[in-house]
């Protein structure tokens, strides 16, 4: 890669972190748009789970595919497909007709999505080769996250109160088109030397375990959880599951090393961010229901109540990320845990005349345990790991985030669906208590890994596995290689 100027290499990193914003952005300016989509699409409520659990089921399923093509095939060629598919989505989306059709378009949102990311990180990677000044474009890029997931709530109440719902998803279309005309005429192209083989297997496996795994939660309390219809979605993941660690244990490049699993860290960060993300994006799932649904509030009120919430999200990362540095990831991790699980608890209470005081305080502690939680997951996931290994090891960190959101829109909606009577709002506070039990459940997990993961035992575990690397796996008498 040719050297670039300063000022060069700042206008790629804006460029990287302009996808980033609203790819964030998507992920949490949905939820306030749910309600005027089930008015105006007659959606269900397990529709509505659909709406935003086709993004990150199809987002989580492929990330780590999109950063493998984009080694393969061109960083910047990838970055620029994957805009043009997330903008033509995003249109799409805007102009849905039925519940079906928002579902479909929403998954090719996050195909496009799945190349953005990943690849935009690899660019930044290789264009900031100077350690210190990597780690700054990397300490932008969190922030940008974090900002797009704080102005997710309020920009897309604000949209949906005076414009309509569709106007979330128009938001996205002039962004990504002007991203691709900067990208043409300012990234440079690169590729990785030796790209990682495709694992065709190992990428069909972990689709249909997402898949099944999600359509059976979501559609579980509409066809009964004994029906052939989920019991078989149940049996398919399973055997996905299985399928996924047979075939990755005996590829010399898999797409989910099973190795990476015997550092205590690199597992204990994997459920972390799991279960943290499941919190988050179950909690704005079910609030956006409760604050429009139950309350009565606009969607600019909701977006707005939200916000103190959205504030903790984006200010306390940096503040997390500087005590991972300085004393390591236990005190930010035991802190979300907390935040977490005591917000769930002060969640518990609420109901049709809940103070809005008590809301306020249940989202800003939430907000302050969800912040703690972000930084060090992937620092966590990353820790012992030799730097060959450490991106593969971000990028299912990141999977993780991805499945966590899945699974707590899935299994947090249908809770409430399971209890919820004929009636959305005399009966909806009373259903979503089972659902505020599994965040503060959440909470406590975060607690107990983060804990687990930062003793002396789970370091020594990270070392053992890092030292596994250092030579190449052995691979089993006529396995396959490519």
């Amino acid at each position: 890669m040719p050297d670039l100027t300063r000022r060069r290499r700042m206008l790629v990193l804006a460029i990287c972190c302009s996808s980033l914003f609203i790819v964030g952005l998507d992920n949490t300016i949905v939820n306030l748009a749910l309600p005027a989509i089930r008015r105006d699409l007659g959606s269900s409520l397990s529709g509505l789970q659909w709406v935003i659990d086709a993004y990150t089921v199809v987002l989580a399923s492929l990330l780590m595919l999109g950063g493998s093509i984009g080694d393969r095939i061109g960083r910047r060629r990838t970055f620029q497909t994957g805009l043009a598919l997330f903008g033509a989505g995003s249109l799409l989306c805007s102009i849905a007709p039925t519940t079906g059709s928002l579902i479909a378009f929403r998954a090719l949102q996050a195909v496009g999505g799945s190349m953005l990311n990943p690849v935009a990180m690899s660019i930044i990677t290789n264009v900031f080769t100077e350690r210190a000044e990597r780690a700054k474009a990397i300490g932008v890029w969190g922030s940008v996250l974090g900002l797009s997931m704080a102005l997710g709530p309020l920009l897309g109440g604000l949209l949906v109160d005076t414009v309509g719902w569709r106007s979330v998803f128009w938001l996205n279309v002039p962004v990504a088109v002007a991203v691709v005309v900067l990208t043409v005429r300012f990234v440079p192209e690169s590729r990785a030397p030796r790209a990682r083989r495709f694992d065709p297997a190992g990428q069909l496996s972990m689709i249909v375990l997402l898949a099944g795994v999600t359509f059976g939660i979501i559609e579980g309390p509409g066809h009964g959880w004994g029906s052939p219809l989920i019991l078989g979605s149940f049996a398919a993941a399973a055997a996905a599951l299985v399928t996924l660690l047979v075939v990755e244990s005996r590829r010399a490049e898999p797409l989910l090393d099973p190795r990476f699993f015997a550092s205590i860290p690199f597992s204990a960060a994997t459920l972390i961010a799991v279960a943290a993300f499941a919190a988050f994006a179950g909690f704005l799932f079910v609030n956006a229901l409760y604050l429009q649904e139950v309350r009565g509030y606009s969607p600019l009120h909701a977006g707005l109540l939200t916000l103190p919430m959205a504030a903790m999200t984006a200010v306390l990362p940096p503040i997390s990320g500087r005590m991972v540095a300085r004393h390591g990831a236990r005190l930010p991790l035991a802190i979300g845990g907390l935040g977490i699980a005591t917000g769930g608890g002060l969640l518990l209470a609420l109901d049709v005349d809940t103070p809005l005081v008590l809301i306020v305080v249940a989202y800003v502690v939430f907000g302050i345990g969800f912040g703690m939680v972000n930084a060090p997951i992937t620092n966590t996931a990353v820790s012992g790991m030799p730097l060959a290994q450490a991106g593969v090891a971000a990028g299912v960190a990141s999977t993780s985030r991805q499945v966590g959101s899945a699974l707590g829109v899935a299994v947090l909606g249908s809770l409430v669906t399971a209890h919820l009577g004929t009636s959305m709002t005399a009966g909806f506070a009373a259903a979503a208590r089972p659902a505020w039990i599994v965040v503060i459940g959440c909470g406590l997990v975060v607690l107990a890994l983060g804990l687990a993961s930062t003793t002396a035992r789970a370091r020594e575990s990270a070392r053992r596995t890092a030292e596994r690397f250092a030579a190449p796996a052995p691979v089993p008498a006529g396995a396959p290689v490519s």
